[in-house]
């Protein structure tokens, strides 16, 4: 263990108090943002607030409650205020970190129109504009987690029969369907990917950077989402996992099954697919007024 990680943990047991219970949640918590870091080559010392936006990001990615993600943060909050006071840093990221509100609320779902225009923006006079395109239509026809999409392989797209294979959480595989403007787009990106120099170990990779020949991390494409929804002039707050939410949405309104969500998004339990109701229940109240018997004029 790091000398400064010591100290922290010195700091908890005795100016905090924290019993060894409390101990070993905060540095259990801790211990997530710091894989994370480490897997995307952040110095924990140089982090910024939109990287740790991210980490928040990428929990709510694989499924971690609201209420957890709460808990994580207060052990995060916690460390970087130790730094802070040991002038290890000299500002703390955390002030302006926002937790996920509570309450079961989704974040903000894309109409269709919206989409259009983040595919609009992109700048296709880029070396990255097909790439970028193909990552978008990707994320929105299939319903992909981050990590999922920067962890799809060649080996992994069946496009003649118009489907991919998606490895999910716990190491779960499923096959979900792609639309046919994401196999376009997807086609005209490796014209463009066969010109990469890429690195051993990554050939497979579908999504890969043009500098440096290597698989693209969570945070380049949340860097990608961001810059494209500047761009198309959204205002409101959009991320990867913003697209899988309005995949689902709109598979409901336009009469999907809620089992058939479930199965295209991998979620093991029926109730994590059930939140997708509540922001459906005004288009549902349309439906009713339109087509029940009742509300119809004789």
């Amino acid at each position: 263990m790091p000398p400064i990680l010591r100290r922290y943990q010195q700091y908890l047991r005795l100016e905090r108090g924290f019993s060894d219970n409390t101990l070993a949640a905060y540095q259990k918590d801790l211990d997530k943002l710091l894989t994370f870091l480490d897997a995307e080559g952040i110095d924990y010392h140089q982090v910024t607030t939109d990287q740790l936006q991210t980490f928040v990001a990428s929990l709510m990615d694989i499924g971690i409650t609201t209420r957890s993600i709460a808990r994580i943060l207060a052990g995060v909050r916690s460390f970087y205020k130790f730094l802070y006071l040991e002038r290890e840093i000299e500002t703390d990221p955390c002030e302006l970190l926002e937790s996920p509100a509570r309450g079961g609320k989704l974040p903000d779902v894309l109409t269709i129109e919206e989409i259009d225009s983040i595919i609009a923006a992109i700048d296709m006079s880029k070396a990255e504009g097909q790439r970028d395109r193909a990552i978008i239509e990707t994320l929105y026809s299939c319903g992909l987690r981050v990590s999922e999409l920067c962890n799809l392989r060649l080996s992994d797209l069946f496009l003649d029969e118009g489907f991919i294979r998606v490895h999910g959480k716990g190491k779960k595989e499923r096959l979900v369907p792609i639309s046919q403007s994401a196999i376009d787009e997807l086609r005209l990106w490796f014209a463009s990917r066969d010109g990469i120099a890429i690195r051993p170990g990554h050939e497979d990779m579908v999504f890969v950077s043009f500098r440096r020949g290597t698989a693209l991390s969570r945070i380049t494409i949340f860097h990608i989402v961001k810059t494209l929804c500047e761009a198309a002039g959204i205002r409101s707050t959009v991320s990867p996992h913003t697209f899988r939410h309005s995949f689902a949405t709109h598979l409901l309104e336009g009469g999907a099954n809620l089992r058939v969500i479930q199965e295209m998004l991998g979620h093991e339990e029926i109730g994590t697919t059930e939140i997708y109701m509540h922001v459906n229940r005004q288009h549902l109240r349309q439906e009713i007024l339109l087509h029940h018997p009742r509300n119809i004029d004789n």
